[in-house]
């Protein structure tokens, strides 16, 4: 029934500083919409991007989401590329299951403190 995620909402207080942000440290390529909303592409994938008055629902939030994201750089590469963005890496890298298959992730926290998992996907044992 369902093949691929098209897009996710990251709710935030300045959707402009996230732009940047990503678009420095992920490489994401920032977008406006035809709306005048703003949002991140990469690969095949988009996050949107809403402020708190914006969001539809009651229970988003600031801060709340937790991205794993697969990179084609090595992970030494990511490493040194966040290290580079002054980004702090909370943990990793290290070992962990994913989706398709094993994974070797960093992870850090975005300006709205999102949990970000930047991952590397391993040869299956």
């Amino acid at each position: 029934m369902i093949t691929h995620i098209d897009h996710i909402i990251l709710v935030t207080p300045d959707i402009e500083g996230i732009v940047a942000f990503y678009a420095r440290v992920l490489k994401m390529a920032p977008q406006t919409l035809a709306s005048g909303q703003r949002a991140l592409d990469f690969g095949q994938q988009r996050i949107a991007l809403r402020t708190p008055d914006e969001v539809l629902h009651d229970h988003a939030a600031v801060g709340a989401c937790n991205l794993c994201l697969i990179s084609d750089w090595p992970m030494d590469e990511v490493v040194a590329h966040l290290r580079a963005e002054d980004v702090h890496i909370d943990i990793g890298p290290v070992a962990r299951d994913g989706a398709m298959g094993p994974l070797l992730s960093v992870y850090f926290s975005d300006p709205d403190g999102n949990l970000i998992e930047v991952s590397q996907p391993l040869p299956r044992r």
